[in-house]
């Protein structure tokens, strides 16, 4: 109900469009097999405001997991393809579901499908527009690259788990041409393309490190060595 609302909001969208604010679009066949075997990934992007700092960022989640016949993945990067500090991890007790969140200014969304070595690949960016008589500026989604039915020459979810790292799917145009990953985001689709073959994923795949200080002992309760 949300989303068809949602859609509504949008009524003259382009396919392109579309795909820029939602992300990728798949049959419901598809989405209710992934319900089905627990894989959970969340491709929202929404707009938030800093009420302290008086500026609008955007908040994403890394999420995703896979089994061995498919996996679905997504992941955040900045703008220029470097990977962001997440916010905060996510720990629960399920797999293959959310991860770590993520809040920036700029965000460059990162999601791919894989159904068996075929993979969908599709990267946008997304950035608060104008702020016109202080109202709520709209979300601006571009859509950056769009890879069709990519193929991965390992089984990194089996056989080839150990050299999951450094592998992206192979794209080609209709005319039957290669297609480039931009160069930029080739280490955060290396990431995705892992976490779509990361059965029972439990951690986040690019986004590094954390904004917030970790909280250590207090100094009466650490122990001299």
């Amino acid at each position: 109900m949300q989303e068809r609302g949602a859609d509504e909001e949008h009524p003259m969208e382009t396919k392109r469009e579309l795909l820029a604010r939602r992300g990728l679009i798949l049959p419901g066949r598809i989405v209710r097999r992934l319900d089905r075997v627990g894989i959970y990934a969340r491709p929202t992007v929404t707009l938030e405001h800093q009420h302290l700092a008086k500026r609008y960022v955007l908040r994403g989640v890394e999420s995703g997991g896979a089994i061995e016949e498919i996996g679905r993945y997504v992941t955040f990067a900045a703008e220029n393809g470097e990977p962001l500090p997440y916010l905060h991890p996510i720990d629960t007790l399920a797999v293959n579901g959310v991860h770590a969140v993520v809040v920036a200014p700029v965000l460059v969304r990162i999601e791919l499908f894989r159904a068996g070595r075929t993979c969908q690949l599709l990267i946008t960016q997304h950035r608060p527009g104008n702020v016109e008589a202080n109202r709520r500026p709209p979300l601006e989604n571009i859509l950056v690259f769009r890879g069709v039915d990519g193929i991965l020459e390992f089984e990194l979810w089996g056989k080839d788990r150990d050299i999951a790292g450094p592998v992206t799917p192979q794209f080609w145009s209709r005319a039957g041409e290669r297609v480039e990953i931009p160069p930029a985001f080739q280490a955060g689709v290396r990431a995705a393309t892992q976490g779509a073959g990361c059965v029972g994923c439990s951690h986040a795949h690019y986004l590094a490190g954390t904004l917030v200080p970790k909280i250590g002992l207090p100094d009466h309760l650490t122990t001299q060595s």
